[in-house]
Formats: structure tokens, sequence, C-alpha cells
């Protein structure tokens, strides 16, 4: 009988999705710093949205907490219903929604990104900001995506830290940046466009 191995060995780096996606979505790191108490996001993060996910003049919804998106959007010169609540007036011709989760006020992933779907342009995209370690809800989150006619893009990890070349560092995530879009040709389609720019 082989004698028990009593090594310690790192656990494999995961690869693929945390969330499963038909076909398989790329995983993104990107190293912002965390977002303060009670907001959404960092001023990183609102940059790298913006600046990834739109073109100047794009309009951009806003149902976040806090003021980083909207300095992002008027520093990269896109346009943007600011602040925007998704009970709100309805919004049209968006090329990005970004939300962060839960919503506020409350509602359903249903009814909220049925509502983002509505409002998007063909190819336009949805960030949704989970914060990392929530196991059920960016699966809920996709279902519900899929529901409304939505895309499983990208899953995005952002990170305090980023990682160095050749070493495996444990990265301290602290937000699952979920990327959803709408499909350029009619609802029930399987054939996606990405949006305006690569997210990575």
């Amino acid at each position: 009988m082989p004698m028990a191995d009593n090594h310690h060995r790192p656990a494999p780096i995961p690869t693929g999705d945390v969330v499963s996606g038909d076909p398989p979505v790329p995983i993104t790191v990107w190293p912002v710093p965390a977002p303060n108490r009670g907001e959404t996001m960092s001023n990183a993060m609102g940059v790298r949205l913006v600046h990834n996910l739109t073109h100047p003049s794009d309009l951009v919804v806003d149902l976040t907490a806090g003021p980083q998106l909207a300095r992002a959007v008027i520093a990269a010169r896109r346009r943007s219903h600011l602040p925007v609540r998704p009970s709100g007036p309805a919004w049209r011709d968006a090329t990005l929604i970004v939300t962060g989760w839960p919503p506020d006020p409350p509602t359903t992933p249903a009814v909220l990104l049925d509502r983002c779907r509505a409002g998007l342009l063909p190819g336009g995209c949805v960030a949704v900001l989970l914060p990392h370690g929530e196991v059920i809800l960016p699966v809920d989150v996709i279902v519900a995506a899929r529901t409304a006619g939505l895309a499983y893009l990208q899953h995005i990890v952002a990170a305090d830290r980023p990682p160095l070349p050749g070493r495996h560092l444990h990265l301290d995530i602290h937000t699952d940046v979920l990327i959803l879009t709408r499909s350029t040709t009619t609802q029930g389609s399987t054939t996606t466009q990405a949006g305006p720019a690569d997210a990575g």
C-alpha cells in the first residue's frame, strides 16, 4: 500500500468561469482599490469601466452609490443620466449601464435586467458589481440576464494587489464585475456582439 503524502501542496490556480457561461467567458483581473464603505466602486474602477466599454458621446446610465462613475463619465466626455434609480423614468439608447448589487431601491435581478435590456442599444453592456464571496448571487444574476435576453460576456475580478509575473499570488479580490451585453440580433438568438471596446 503506498504511503500517504504528508507534504503540503498549494491548490491549483483556478481557470475558466467563476460563474459558468455557455460558451465559457474569459476572466480578467483588474488591479484597482476597493470601494469605500457604502460606495459601489473606487475612482479607478469607474475610469476603467467607462474607457473600456464606451466611446466619446456614448450614453452611460449610473445606478451606483457614490460619485466615482459620474466623475469618470464627465472626464471622458460621455453623456449620462445622473443620478438614475431603477424605479425612475425610463432611459433609452444607453451604451453602458452600471449598477451595484443589491440595487437601491431593492428589486429583483429579473426586473432590473429586463429594464436594462430595454434601455440598451444593440451591442451595449450592463456592468453588475457584486461583493466578492457571494456564491449564489452571481448565478442568480446570470440566470436573470439570460431570461431578459442579455448574454454573459465577461467576468472581471477586481483585486487590491495585481498578480506578479512568474509568481502565484493570492489575490485580494473585493469585487466581481459581470459584464452582460444585449445581442445585436433579435431576442432569443445566440449571436452576440461585444461592447464598443475590449474589457480587458
